[in-house]
């Protein structure tokens, strides 16, 4: 039995654990990969944070590298490691939890060695569940070359031959940035060409500076100004946009809207000449392991800044949370912080 579990040893995770650890408090952190930080080592290879060093910060041990830079995900993974290694976190991997119910007050976490019991949860697995491809995708030939961005690692995964890259977020256009410097084949663009896009710098400061001084990561998504932002289609960071579809081997041909073997629907025009596709259309938050808990008609939990509406159960880590910038690695300490403090008062 212990007080707390925290599902999740990413930077959700890990900045709940500090602040638990910094009030006495007795947890266990699980997690079902093999090392700590495989969350983004399982990312692309050239996966870089949007955000430089000085606001990447998890609480109690700043990251290691100067200010200004921007870290890539190896470095992610170790910073992670570091941490959870200086606080001594009590850690449990190779540990899936498949189903999770409350039974007389207390949390029963079953997981692929037995059941763990709690009085509290915190689920810190963040919103980036379940991969998502359109229905088309299952039409197509088994001879092109599908993969989702979850695992795209670099272009030599790819056949020889033409490319289409589906998704118009980041990083559908990173990928695409990627892809169409290193071929000689063209590469189609399936997506918004209209995306506004911000450079990492402005005026010799960093984006997420300005940022910082306007406020902007600091709005509650329950205010005016939040719902204004979280409503609006969020831009593209330090990716230039309008050069990348301007490059002569990228073709734009708007949304994929059917497939049929290798002939590829398009907006623009129809597509027979594709040996590979990048699907980064984003993912879908799976939360159907947790027994008897309510969700919004966009599958995430119901919750005020992290409580959920079952008692003892809490969310941290998730899109929003509390304001643009509970979904940055600087931004967590301050759900966290708050999370513990509210938890303190419940008990």
């Amino acid at each position: 039995m212990k007080d707390f579990i925290i599902v999740g040893a990413a930077q959700a995770g890990l900045a709940m654990a500090y602040y638990l650890q910094q009030n006495n408090q007795s947890f266990l952190m699980v997690d079902k990969e093999s090392e700590i930080g495989a969350s983004w080592l399982n990312r692309w290879d050239s996966l870089k944070l949007f955000t430089p060093t000085e606001f990447n910060h998890l609480p109690g041990l700043d990251f290691p590298a100067p200010k200004g830079h921007y870290p890539n995900k190896y470095e992610v993974a170790e910073y992670f490691k570091t941490y959870a290694n200086h606080f001594n976190f009590p850690i449990e991997l190779n540990t899936l939890i498949q189903k999770i119910y409350k039974k007389d007050e207390i949390f029963h976490l079953k997981h692929n060695n037995g059941i763990y019991q709690a009085k509290n949860v915190i689920i810190a697995t963040g919103p980036f569940h379940i991969p998502y491809t359109p229905p088309c995708a299952k039409k197509i030939s088994n001879e092109i070359c599908q993969m989702h961005s979850n695992y795209y690692q670099n272009p030599k995964q790819l056949k020889a031959g033409n490319a289409l890259v589906v998704g118009d977020g980041d990083s559908g256009f990173q990928i695409l940035d990627e892809i169409s410097k290193q071929s000689q084949h063209t590469v189609y663009f399936s997506g918004e060409t209209n995306i506004k896009s911000l450079p990492q710098e402005i005026l010799g400061k960093t984006l997420w500076w300005w940022f910082t001084k306007t406020g902007f990561l600091s709005f509650s998504k329950n205010s005016f100004i939040g719902k204004r932002i979280s409503s609006n289609r969020q831009p593209v960071i330090g990716t230039n946009v309008k050069e990348i579809l301007n490059r002569e081997n990228v073709i734009p041909v708007g949304r994929t809207t059917d497939a049929d073997g290798k002939r590829i629907e398009t907006e623009l025009k129809t597509l027979e000449d594709v040996k590979n596709i990048v699907w980064a259309t984003g993912y879908r938050p799976n939360f159907e392991w947790i027994e008897g808990l309510e969700l919004t008609h966009e599958g995430y939990p119901k919750h005020h800044r992290g409580v959920s509406t079952m008692k003892g159960l809490y969310f941290i880590g998730l899109p929003w949370l509390h304001t643009r910038g509970s979904a940055t690695l600087g931004g967590i300490k301050k759900d966290a912080a708050y999370l513990v403090k509210k938890i303190q008062k419940k008990q």
